[in-house]
């Protein structure tokens, strides 16, 4: 089959691998059908993420019919349509059965990121996202080995495009925890750093959710465009202004109920930052992290969905104490939140297909990532179909 296969940092592939076989009796194989580059793919792309190996098979964004099931798989057949969502999870661990699903403690052979672990487990697995976290081959290719065919794959009803509900994979659930771990109800004020589509899947949820004001910080002026148009978000370029003392002069000096960091630890930082990132002395830049905490009001809270990794220089932790912030991060529990939004696409509350800009073929995946990473042709989102 074909398959995108990372090769170094900054050089991704397409070639011919192995089909994918049935290993565990509850595995499952799938046909894809629609696949989609996220922006934690971009981390491994420049190279950021240890544990890759030369032909990883990368992608954790996609959906398809499947093609074969082990003998213990109940949940789906072959002929259904799913998608599948980035997380493994075996559903019967400790923390499964509490529905935390991205902390499963069963299913990732690998050792996970955290640096200070003590013996506590991994989390779980990942799909396409390097051997930290299973070395599990992913979903940018013409077939895939689902684990835990159970637990993960949801059905989906025909009268849905693959379109409308392939981003419920990963960023919609991602923007969708980032937007209720921010505490988000009617009438409360938000300010969401990133405008990609994690950022703007967290703006689409937070109007479903009765948000009032969202401000919208980047600094790629298409991106804030289509936020503003889309999401009704105010824009901030933070190449212009300090964002977060915009945000606060426009709430009454005190600040917004809620910010998400939907940028993570490439976030574009200082001059000291990008030293010490290269000294390999910090693994992330806190310059995002810094503006949440500065626009958040008093007694606030700060959503963090962003990838982060290692050690941050200038954290300013004091100063979020002194605020009272509360923090709540991680990555997505995707397996619960998929239902609820799948019937939010279903009932017209949720449009995620509108974030597509770019449709290509499998065949030009490396194309594909050139011009996410780089935001050429005002580019927000990928889909890639075999």
């Amino acid at each position: 089959m074909k398959a995108l296969t990372y090769q170094s940092a900054n050089q991704v592939s397409v070639e011919t691998v192995p089909d994918p076989m049935l290993v565990a009796p509850d595995d499952m194989i799938l046909r894809v059908t629609a696949t989609a580059i996220c922006g934690s793919d971009l981390h491994i792309f420049h190279g950021k993420i240890p544990g890759m190996q030369n032909g990883d098979v990368l992608g954790h964004e996609f959906m398809g019919i499947v093609e074969e099931v082990g003998k213990d798989v109940t949940r789906v057949k072959p002929g259904d349509r799913v998608v599948i969502p980035f997380v493994i999870a075996c559903g019967h661990c400790f923390h499964c059965l509490l529905s935390e699903y991205s902390a499963c403690e069963t299913t990732n052979s690998g050792p996970g990121a955290s640096l200070n672990r003590k013996g506590i487990k991994p989390p779980a697995a990942l799909f396409g996202y390097s051997h930290l976290y299973g070395g599990v081959a992913g979903g940018q290719a013409e077939l895939v080995r689902v684990p835990k065919a159970n637990v993960g794959p949801l059905p989906i009803p025909s009268i849905l495009s693959d379109e409308q509900v392939l981003f419920l994979s990963d960023i919609l659930p991602t923007g969708y925890q980032a937007v209720v771990n921010a505490g988000v109800k009617p009438g409360s004020t938000l300010a969401i750093f990133g405008a990609g589509p994690v950022g703007c899947m967290a703006a689409a949820c937070a109007r479903m959710l009765g948000a009032e004001t969202i401000f919208m910080v980047d600094h790629n002026a298409y991106r804030l465009a289509f936020a503003q148009a889309s999401y009704g978000a105010i824009p901030v370029n933070f190449d212009e202004v300090d964002a977060a003392e915009v945000i606060i002069e426009s709430t009454a000096g005190r600040g917004v109920d809620a910010s998400i960091d939907a940028v993570g630890f490439e976030a574009k930082g200082s001059a000291t930052e990008t030293l010490l990132t290269a000294l390999k002395l910090e693994g992330s830049s806190g310059k995002a992290l810094r503006q949440c905490i500065a626009a958040t009001r008093r007694c606030g809270t700060v959503s963090v969905p962003g990838v982060y990794a290692g050690f941050i220089h200038g954290f300013l932790f004091g100063d979020a104490f002194d605020k009272g912030l509360t923090f709540k991060m991680g990555q997505t529990h995707v397996q619960g939140l998929m239902p609820e939004l799948l019937e939010a696409i279903g009932e017209g509350q949720l449009s995620p297909e509108m974030i597509i800009s770019h449709r290509m073929k499998l065949a030009d995946a490396a194309r594909a990532y050139e011009i996410f990473d780089q935001r050429l042709e005002e580019c927000r989102k990928v889909v890639l179909t075999p």
